[in-house]
């Protein structure tokens, strides 16, 4: 349940940020709060394993989304392209850990983190701000690739 809590609270911390600040904050939030919530997925992910796990997440990821929109009614699109970018991640997160499960558990982490962060760093800023800005998408995913594999090996050393 904790693992949750800071993965609700990471979604809404980073949408709130990105819509204060603008794209120039993303790349601050990809490491620090994206790359937490990446490797969260997949602490979540173990916990749920075959028990709904899709519907549960993008319900996650949905209620970071209205919790966002009811703090901010001005942060639409940010909670759109949150919602859409995280659900993309998702899938291609869901795959490539499940093709790792024979690996170590901080291989498996790192292995689906690197194409998820890449999905989610293109279509979060597309969506977010309706451009395609390929020097935030470059920072965000070195970003979120560098926060995830920090917060993997953080939290394969502890559990929540």
């Amino acid at each position: 349940m904790f693992s949750i809590l800071i993965f609700l609270s990471a979604i809404i911390a980073a949408n709130l940020l990105t819509q204060w600040q603008g794209p120039w904050i993303t790349p601050v939030n990809a490491l620090v709060l994206i790359g937490l919530d990446l490797s969260l997925r997949d602490r979540i992910h173990e916990k749920w394993h075959g028990n709904h796990l899709g519907p549960k997440m993008l319900g996650l990821i949905c209620a970071g989304a209205a919790i966002t929109y009811l703090l901010n009614r001005g942060a639409g699109m940010i909670c759109l392209a949150s919602v859409v970018a995280f659900a993309g991640a998702l899938i291609v997160d869901s795959v490539v850990y499940q093709k790792l499960m024979h690996k170590s558990k901080l291989f498996r982490m790192n292995g689906s983190n690197i194409p998820s962060a890449i999905t989610d760093s293109i279509l979060f800023p597309s969506i977010a701000f309706g451009v395609f800005m390929p020097w935030i998408i470059i920072l965000q995913a070195t970003a979120k690739i560098g926060g995830g594999a920090l917060w993997a090996w953080i939290l394969t050393r502890k559990e929540f």
